[in-house]
């Protein structure tokens, strides 16, 4: 473990390669999984005063959901307040771009320079997930490992992309410059 402030980072996240691979995966993640991305409160905001910006892009079976749900939904077995998920298990925010690939609604209006936001912070910092210990304070990021990764996992080995150089721009939003720098340090110093 790699201990940066009250943050303790799991190795692998600096010695694992990754780079996601969407010419294979299409955007698997935003179609399978128990639990919405988790939100905290100003993502929570922010979702609610872009929705419309977004209202466009979505299918009229997330138009529904999102009419009857509303913006995120509490999980109780994950104990997280996140996206609402289909019966599928897709996000209520999925599209499918030009390509055919599952994106985030959100991230499509960024890169269209119609909003702010680019997506929620557990979807840009994924494969790392983040979790707090209520009895240190601490949070911890680690490495989650799923199957229809194995593509980012194959290309980021190929391109030797480190998979927290992979999400330099989102643990910098998450964490600021100053840990990813720290970050950066340790993986060189254990290099």
């Amino acid at each position: 473990m790699i201990l940066i402030e009250d943050i303790l980072v799991n190795e692998d996240i600096v010695s694992e390669n990754f780079k996601c691979n969407l010419n294979v995966c299409k955007g698997a993640c935003c179609i399978a999984g128990d639990y919405g991305a988790p939100l905290d409160k100003e993502e929570l905001k922010q979702i609610k005063s872009y929705v419309q910006v977004i209202w466009p892009y979505l299918s009229e079976r997330s138009k529904n959901l999102l009419e009857l749900q509303g913006y995120s939904r509490y999980f109780d077995a994950a104990k997280l307040e996140g996206t609402p998920l289909h019966e599928d298990g897709a996000c209520v925010y999925l599209i499918k771009d030009e390509k055919g690939w599952n994106r985030c609604a959100f991230e499509y209006a960024n890169e269209k320079g119609e909003l702010d936001f680019k997506k929620p912070k557990s979807c840009h910092l994924y494969p790392i997930r983040v979790q707090k210990d209520n009895l240190t304070n601490f949070r911890t990021l680690s490495y989650n490992r799923w199957e229809i990764c194995s593509a980012a996992c194959d290309l980021g080995l190929k391109e030797q992309v480190p998979l927290y150089q992979f999400l330099k721009e989102a643990i910098i939003k998450s964490f600021g410059e100053e840990f990813f720098e720290a970050l950066d340090a340790a993986a060189k110093r254990d290099q």
